[in-house]
């Protein structure tokens, strides 16, 4: 399971672009956009910081990262795209589009909302499973090596 890892990562990645540009496409023409697109557009960014905290870190910066941080982040997110998701559903409703790109890119727009909540909650349940069966464990002690240098 830990091998499709990285490809959930890059994937998520992927579809949180895509919504970051329908979402801007759905704020822009406002001067004082409407709440439900402008919250789906800071799940976007909400959600490309988290990603690059929790996978980027730990290889970077790993003095910076705290799976329980991480794992509190994961589950806000996941939160944030079910609300956001189901807020837009309702927002755009089922009428017909015909030939509005608006309409169209509202309901994208939410279809890959879920897309997403569906890949972050992937992540929350691999996750929490992996906290819950560590947390018992002991913190590593310092090898002799590394002491008194």
């Amino acid at each position: 399971m830990e091998r499709f890892i990285p490809i959930v990562q890059i994937v998520t990645t992927v579809f949180l672009i895509i919504e970051l540009g329908l979402t801007a496409y759905l704020v822009s023409p406002w001067r004082s956009a409407p709440s439900t697109p402008s919250f789906m557009l800071f799940n976007s960014v909400w959600s490309l910081l988290v990603i690059g905290y929790i996978f980027l870190a730990p290889l970077y910066f790993a003095r910076l990262f705290h799976s329980l941080v991480a794992l509190v982040l994961e589950w806000m997110t996941m939160i944030f795209w079910f609300a956001g998701s189901i807020a837009l559903a309702a927002y755009v409703g089922s009428w017909p589009c015909g030939a509005n790109t608006y309409c169209h890119s509202a309901k994208a727009a939410t279809a890959f909302g879920f897309f997403i909540w569906a890949l972050f909650t992937f992540f929350v349940i691999l996750d929490t499973r992996a906290w819950l069966r560590n947390r018992g464990s002991a913190a590593p002690k310092p090898s002799t090596a590394t002491v008194g240098v």
